[in-house]
């Protein structure tokens, strides 16, 4: 058995996990996928339910959902890094348009899935809303929206105060963006109900198993403490840990959001919110305040500051600054949750490209596929993702392999220190720019 309690809500509440056996001497693989979160499980499903008879071998340095996949705040959305906005300026009207359109079959993807093979992950598709707090903000979102609509998406509408506010209490709130397409699930039990699957169909999961080498004399061969893998190709789908692996090293940094959880709150206490709906809740910063209520009624509230790492490092899963933020916005926000008590304080790390946008492609080599770049919106994104990987290994020419995330060129990040310096001054940017939109109304 393994102990990740540590990790957050959802791995605290998971019950005894005992995860795989970690390789052990020399196999051989037709695909061999590095990573064991939502990307690397989707890719071994899709590639199994195309073919098969493919000896599909996945390798997890921890346990499944370890890393981003298990321990994010449940949203499968269709948001495209920091948002439509921001991804017409900088790549056009036509390309926002197929990214978003992606991501609605994104969502999609998620609810087929748990529906097929009956994964019990507690699913529910309550909807998203976008808060207003300012009216900086409220400008913003309604902007969003009339470019939403202008690019032809439908279903996203503007609610005021009043309809927002019946929705989820709050006195800040001044409207909200409307979006039936999101689903809320329990990211971990997802991520192993999927494991689960997978291996029932013919795949094996190592986990503890850490990659240690990656050559390629013919075979691609994979070394770890214990073994090694000879696959004709390989899967790099380690997201935020991408860059400990040579090949992938300047392709996106990792960077870290933090969350906290409540104890169950009281009909009491809940009252003056209402929320019964459930629906998943971001505001219109730059630097996200996302939140939720649970199946078991505790606040899950994640976002703000943004922890930075230098060099290898993957020790910023702690955030004392960033929780003791989170902690004063809840009681802001809902003043009849202030002596309510935080049970569960982590963090967790995402994959960070240099312009903000997820990419997926080969690694210089038709036989080798990578995938980074969630920005924070993997849940729905990376099980599309897994099909799309699925038609680069088989080498198929799809709808899929064609969208413009696929196979583009991706700036690198410049080498440390400058890269540390490089993404402060964006973190930097970005807080200005909320705290521009928090100003006071002058008067």
């Amino acid at each position: 058995m393994i102990d990740h309690s540590g990790k957050g809500l959802w791995h605290a509440t998971y019950g005894d996990y005992e995860p795989s056996a970690p390789l052990r001497g020399a196999v051989e693989a037709d695909v061999a996928i590095v990573g064991g979160g939502f990307t690397g499980i989707a890719t071994a499903y899709h590639l199994l339910k195309a073919e098969p008879s493919l000896r599909v071998v996945v390798l997890e340095g921890e346990a499944v959902g370890f890393g981003a996949s298990g321990r994010n705040g449940s949203f499968a959305m269709t948001v495209v890094g920091l948002g439509l906005d921001l991804l017409v300026k900088m790549k056009g009207r036509e390309r926002a348009l197929a990214a978003h359109r992606y991501m609605e079959r994104a969502v999609d993807t998620v609810g087929e899935l748990v529906a097929a093979e009956g994964l019990d992950c507690d699913y529910i598709r309550p909807g998203f809303l976008r808060m207003a707090t300012t009216p900086a903000y409220e400008r913003r979102i309604r902007r969003e929206i009339e470019l939403a609509h202008s690019l032809g998406i439908e279903g996203i509408e503007w609610l005021d105060r009043d309809a927002a506010r019946a929705r989820v209490g709050s006195d800040r709130y001044r409207g909200a963006w409307w979006e039936p397409r999101t689903a809320l699930v329990n990211p971990l039990k997802l991520v192993r109900e999927m494991k689960r699957v997978v291996v029932g169909l013919g795949a094996t999961v190592h986990e503890r198993s850490p990659v240690r080498s990656i050559a390629r004399p013919g075979p691609f061969l994979l070394g770890t403490a214990g073994g090694s893998v000879a696959a004709e190709r390989i899967v790099l789908a380690t997201n935020a840990y991408s860059h400990l692996l040579p090949p992938l090293r300047r392709k996106q940094v990792p960077a870290w959001t933090y969350v906290i959880a409540t104890e169950p709150l009281s009909g009491e206490q809940l009252a003056p919110i209402g929320w019964e709906g459930r629906e998943g809740v971001e505001d219109a910063r730059n630097l996200i305040h996302y939140y939720r209520r649970t199946p078991d009624d505790r606040l899950l509230m994640g976002g703000g500051p943004v922890g930075l790492g230098f060099g290898r490092g993957m020790d910023r899963d702690s955030g004392p600054a960033a929780w003791a933020h989170l902690e004063a916005h809840v009681r802001d926000l809902f003043p009849s949750l202030a002596g309510a008590r935080v049970t569960h304080r982590w963090g967790g790390p995402f994959s960070v490209t240099t312009d903000l946008t997820p990419a997926i492609g080969y690694l210089g080599d038709p036989r080798a596929v990578y995938s980074v770049g969630c920005i924070g919106h993997g849940v729905s994104m990376t099980h599309l993702n897994g099909q799309t990987i699925r038609d680069l290994v088989l080498e198929r020419d799809t709808e899929l392999t064609r969208h413009w995330l696929v196979n583009r060129r991706v700036v690198p990040w410049p080498p440390e220190p400058v890269r540390l310096g490089v993404s402060a001054a964006i973190r930097a940017y970005l807080g200005l720019e909320d705290r521009i939109h928090e100003r006071p109304a002058p008067g």
